[in-house]
């Protein structure tokens, strides 16, 4: 960790699915501090409308994550438009929240395609770019779902745990390097892909601009695993440790002891209705589910 903050000032950083949430949040944050950014998305006109409401050296790029040769040509334009890459950060994910006897296979198909396959083509396209320079920053959105287990969402917390793992991987890779890995674990947040799921008692939903936030400190001062909240890697780690019938225990008084699986499905189905569509395949799919 340096002594003093790394600058943003001036620093090109590529987002995927940053049209909208957490995105969008962590590029207005990146402005604010100089940063030149490109947003990438499926929704491009989505994209251009977020790049020209947010000012700055803000670009918008077309980028199905699922497609190397897409991802490829989203950092090939960043490049071209605002300079060598200095930071990737893999935002884009889905979360279709569904009981695993009653998921189809392209749903399953479908969450690892972008939650870890996105991140995996990615990571490899944006080192390609960074290791003659001989540095650069990567940045994985996974979620405290990489580090536990909840009904409903078993083939999400699949994918993130394979974020978590990851993204610790790299970091080790690049240990004694000026290229940096960090692996960004939020809890509840308060977007379109969180709608209708319950909340904890005791862990309220936290904000884009939160994760936002955490992510700058962590490209100031980079570390490998950054909790938002921090209490919240606390309380995941003692669930862990617990032995079963006290972890359900603790579960219970935290009211996660049916995991997601109790939602408020009004409030949910539009995003459900997208993200849990039966379809042959990954590039088939709308728009909107890229942008979590």
């Amino acid at each position: 960790m340096p002594a003093h903050a790394n600058t943003l000032d001036g620093r090109v950083v590529a987002i995927t699915g940053a049209a909208r949430g957490i995105g969008r949040a962590t590029a207005a944050a990146l402005v604010r501090k100089g940063a030149r950014v490109a947003i990438g998305d499926l929704d491009l006109e989505l994209a251009e409308q977020t790049a020209g409401e947010l000012g700055g050296d803000v670009v918008a790029v077309a980028l199905d994550v699922t497609d190397p040769d897409s991802f490829a040509e989203f950092l090939d334009e960043a490049e071209r438009r605002l300079g060598p890459l200095d930071v990737l950060i893999n935002n884009a994910g889905i979360m279709p929240v569904v009981l695993q006897h009653e998921e189809t296979d392209a749903t399953a198909r479908r969450i690892l395609d972008i939650n870890v396959h996105g991140v995996i083509f990615g990571s490899k396209l944006a080192l390609q770019r960074m290791r003659p320079r001989g540095q650069g920053h990567i940045v994985n959105i996974a979620s405290q779902a990489g580090k536990a287990a909840f009904g409903g969402l078993a083939t999400y917390c699949a994918s993130k745990h394979a974020v978590v793992g990851y993204t610790a991987s790299l970091a080790d890779e690049f240990y004694s390097t000026d290229i940096h890995a960090t692996c960004v674990m939020p809890a509840i947040v308060a977007t379109e892909l969180s709608q209708g799921l319950p909340t904890p008692r005791l862990l309220k939903p936290v904000q884009p601009e939160d994760v936002a936030n955490a992510i700058v400190a962590a490209l100031e001062r980079p570390r490998l695993n950054v909790h938002v909240p921090r209490s919240g890697g606390v309380v995941i780690a003692a669930m862990n440790a617990l032995p079963a019938r006290a972890r359900r225990m603790l579960e219970k008084a935290l009211g996660m002891e049916h995991g997601v699986r109790e939602l408020d499905p009004s409030s949910r189905s539009a995003y459900e209705s997208r993200a849990a569509r039966d379809v042959t395949g990954v590039h088939e799919e709308t728009r909107e589910e890229q942008r979590a």
